[in-house]
């Protein structure tokens, strides 16, 4: 972690990385080479390579944009969701935070919470993409770094981080309650995904499976921590 740290820094040393970082951070939907051209004023393959440098240490990520019309797709770039929560971005812990919040206000169950908040999410991107890839990139978004294992229409998400780990640590049967739901809700969300259960490992240490079936009419009707 030191040595990942120490890149990050010198990376973000140069005052143009850090404009150019800030500004990605800032935005409220991934940015492309053009705008953050114009941002910095600097010629199209000096920002490229800036980002590179910032791809490369991990501080951001770069998606290709879904494009449904002519013209070659542009790269996208957002906050890559391991560097959530360092120099001075906000981190994962602020949307935790705010679903146990909305739990406590509405009295309900964080598993409740969780689905609520995946639906919203799942609904938004429906019809995108392949569900299983739309399922997986969401997970990767929030941070759990998901491996995908596919055995016919059952599929294994292992998941190689915990976001929440020092909290889930520590109270493990809430933090998987609300991934739990939040799986649930991005399936549903989605469409044609239905989760079977989580099977939950030693946060600290990852490896959390997140087991998921592609036809929901076989799935059991509630799915299950264990």
């Amino acid at each position: 972690m030191d040595d990942e740290v120490q890149r990050e820094a010198r990376a973000l040393g140069d005052p143009t990385r850090h404009r150019l970082f800030r500004y990605i951070v800032d935005a409220p939907e991934p940015v492309g080479v053009a705008e953050l051209t114009e941002h910095v004023q600097l010629n199209h393959n000096a920002v490229r390579q800036h980002l590179a440098v910032l791809k490369e240490t991990h501080l951001v990520i770069e998606d290709v944009e879904a494009r449904h019309r002519p013209g070659r797709p542009r790269l996208l770039y957002r906050l890559h969701p391991e560097a959530a929560g360092r120099w001075g971005t906000p981190g994962a812990y602020a949307w935790l935070a705010s679903l146990l919040s909305e739990a406590v206000r509405q009295k309900q169950e964080p598993r409740e919470v969780g689905r609520q908040d995946g639906l919203r999410r799942g609904a938004e991107l429906a019809g995108t993409d392949d569900q299983l890839d739309l399922l997986e990139g969401e997970m990767a978004r929030r941070g759990f770094r998901p491996n995908r294992v596919e055995r016919g229409r059952r599929v294994d998400f292992v998941l190689e981080r915990c976001p929440f780990a020092d909290v889930a640590g520590s109270d493990p049967t809430t933090v998987c309650q609300l991934h739990l739901g939040l799986a649930e809700g991005l399936a549903e969300g989605i469409g044609g995904l239905a989760v079977e259960r989580l099977v939950v490992k030693d946060a600290r240490r990852a490896g959390c499976r997140l087991i998921v079936q592609t036809d929901p009419t076989t799935a059991p009707e509630h799915a299950r921590v264990g």
